[in-house]
């Protein structure tokens, strides 16, 4: 029983620091914060952690753990085409468009941006998650263009980078303008521009009825 409330406890550390630094920000956030937001003890804290640091790494690993099994769980992980199921990724990403600002961008690049000269272990906890993210990515793309671009000379490598980096920067947009509508706008650019790079438009409700 001691084992499975130390382990809650620790989740629940994990959870809070994320949204702790959504909101405060990394280098405004105290133990105390965190702490606070999970409802646990200082004493909690650090028999499970030595620093904010070492929490930070843990939750870059725990948010990994986390956002793996939701893109795995996706309908479209299903689709048998890779070209059905990047439009599918996309669409994904839309619909988790919900609720406020901080659930919905993405905690590692607000990190990153903050701590990339400060903290090279958080940023690099960080990185390895957006990297390994985009790798996965980069398996659809590589399939995709073997079926519809088989001669073209960009890499699939490079598109996954382009669509992260069209993500991210319509994250930063949307917290400018405290809203979601730019990155709606980004990600419906995006089926366009794979659209244009495979020759094939996605299939929706407007393409169907007007044939």
């Amino acid at each position: 029983m001691r084992n499975e409330t130390q382990h809650e406890s620790k989740t629940k550390l994990l959870e809070a620091a994320f949204k702790v630094f959504r909101t405060k920000g990394y280098t405004a956030s105290t133990v105390d914060d965190i702490c606070h937001e999970a409802g646990v003890t200082k004493g909690s804290f650090f028999h499970h952690f030595k620093s904010k640091d070492e929490l930070g790494v843990a939750a870059a690993s725990h948010w990994e753990t986390m956002t793996e099994r939701m893109f795995a769980s996706a309908a479209c992980r299903n689709l048998d085409d890779p070209l059905d199921r990047l439009y599918g990724y996309l669409d994904f990403r839309e619909e988790m468009l919900q609720g406020e600002l901080p659930d919905f961008t993405c905690p590692l690049g607000t990190l990153i941006q903050e701590t990339y000269t400060t903290h090279p272990d958080l940023r690099e906890a960080c990185s390895e998650v957006i990297f390994s993210h985009i790798a996965e990515l980069t398996c659809d793309i590589e399939a995709a263009k073997n079926l519809y671009a088989p001669g073209a000379k960009w890499s699939a490598e490079s598109v996954g980078y382009f669509i992260q980096v069209a993500l991210q920067g319509a994250f930063i947009f949307a917290k400018a303008k405290q809203g979601p509508d730019v990155v709606r706008e980004t990600i419906e650019h995006l089926r366009r521009h794979l659209g244009f790079l495979f020759n094939k438009p996605p299939i929706t409700q407007s393409t169907i009825e007007s044939h």
